[in-house]
């Protein structure tokens, strides 16, 4: 009985000085601290980890955002730019027809090319002047393009605020001409596209030896349609067959009919110190 309470008595001691001793060899309190503080580093670096994710998806999505601000915005600026280029070219256009129409010797009405009527009978152009402006059927048209004062047709049908042009190209299109060095006379006609050369008609045959490529051809005056004197185009291509009275050529219309734009309408009176010829 006494060994039983001997053994007791050493268990508690035991005990007792494991809990109370800190210099033990087992440290409980420091594993449990260090266990501790394993955890608590192993939750921040998680956290940590989410945290920066979290807000680098946020500035990346900040950055994208800016991104499309600044592309919308650099392409805003392009087409201002784009803009203001189309206003001088415009600009410089419209100074070149005013300065043109200050030269010219014929009564004159400016007008815009606003349309084409490919399925009218005369291929037909259309422009923003009509009767209200004082156009009539048959009043020839011309236009300033490359430093040139050339044909471009005549009204066919004025409306009351636009009208309906024939181009030089309309194969119902005829055109009283002369070449300009030689004097010699002829038709210029229109073969029906503006891609291919008018054809200058019923020339006289001995001027075969005085046509040389690239002679100007104008508007003879005959007929009271045309005035005289306005370019049609140049020649590119010289006919003649021995057994026929006459020859052809053909030429390039002095106009780009696919850059026109802007024309003048004119009527056939000129100019003079007391004002207009005509007008009594």
């Amino acid at each position: 009985m006494e060994s039983y309470v001997f053994i007791v008595l050493g268990l508690v001691s035991f005990s007792v000085l494991l809990v109370s001793t800190r210099s033990f060899v087992i440290d409980f309190q420091g594993i449990g601290l260090s266990a501790f503080s394993g955890v608590r580093g192993g939750v921040h670096l998680v956290a940590s980890f989410f945290s920066q994710t979290v807000l680098s998806i946020q500035e990346l999505a900040s950055l994208r955002r800016e991104y499309a601000e600044l592309t919308d915005r650099i392409t805003r600026y392009e087409q201002l730019e784009r803009n203001a280029a189309e206003i001088r070219q415009e600009n410089n256009r419209l100074r070149e027809q005013l300065g043109f129409s200050e030269t010219l010797v014929y009564r004159h009405v400016p007008a815009e090319l606003i349309g084409r009527d490919p399925d009218n009978l005369f291929s037909a152009l259309v422009i923003n002047k009509g009767k209200y402006h004082g156009l009539a059927n048959n009043m020839p048209v011309i236009a300033f393009q490359n430093g040139i004062q050339a044909l471009v047709g005549k009204i066919v049908q004025a409306g009351q605020f636009e009208s309906l042009v024939m181009p030089l190209y309309d194969t119902s299109s005829y055109v009283s001409s002369r070449l300009s060095d030689s004097r010699y006379e002829g038709i210029v006609e229109g073969q029906g596209s503006s891609d291919m050369p008018l054809i200058m008609r019923f020339i006289r045959k001995r001027a075969r030896d005085e046509i040389s490529f690239g002679d100007l051809i104008t508007s003879s005056g005959i007929g009271g349609v045309f005035p005289p004197g306005i370019t049609i185009g140049r020649v590119s291509e010289i006919h003649y067959e021995e057994y026929e009275t006459s020859m052809e050529v053909e030429l390039e219309p002095a106009i780009d009919f696919s850059r026109l734009e802007y024309v003048f309408v004119i009527e056939t009176e000129k100019k003079n110190e007391a004002g207009w010829e005509g007008d009594g």
